[in-house]
């Protein structure tokens, strides 16, 4: 059986809230249109301007706190997403591509598992036909004001 629910049904229906979108730190835009694609700046694991997960996976968080950070960098993308449309992402057709770069120690070997929160909310959100996406996930010496995890999209509208 197909799942007909929309985006925003799912939002609903699975009680996610949304923050605000956070504000860029530097000379960049949350999010840019070309066509039907909306490529969106990474976001970090920050919440309201709070950053919520500040530190090295394998040194100071573990894979599952990880997936929290991840998680909540998806939920910034969405935020942003839904605030590129207008307030709806119902218009949404297909989740392209996430990019996850972690904050991880050298000898971390979990990086994808990390990532996992995000990818795993937008299928969660966008359900089997839109959330399905292409990836990557890198671990880097550092990100922005050291946050754990950091995501970026690409979305494709109708």
């Amino acid at each position: 059986m197909t799942d007909t629910a929309t985006p925003e049904d799912r939002l609903a229906r699975l009680g996610i809230e949304l923050p605000r979108v956070p504000v860029p730190i530097a000379n960049f835009q949350p999010f840019r249109r070309h066509g039907d694609m909306f490529y969106l700046a990474g976001q970090t694991c920050e919440w309201n301007g709070t950053m919520v997960y500040s530190g090295k996976l394998g040194r100071d968080f573990d894979v599952e706190t990880g997936q929290r950070a991840a998680r909540i960098c998806g939920l910034n993308l969405i935020a942003a997403l839904r605030l590129a449309l207008g307030g709806s992402l119902d218009n949404v057709s297909a989740c392209i591509r996430l990019g996850g770069f972690v904050n991880a120690d050298p000898e971390f070997a979990f990086v994808p598992k990390v990532v996992n929160g995000a990818s795993d909310l937008m299928a969660e959100v966008f359900g089997p036909e839109i959330g399905p996406h292409a990836r990557t996930a890198v671990g880097v010496a550092t990100l922005p004001q050291n946050a754990a995890v950091e995501v970026d999209a690409i979305f494709a509208v109708r």
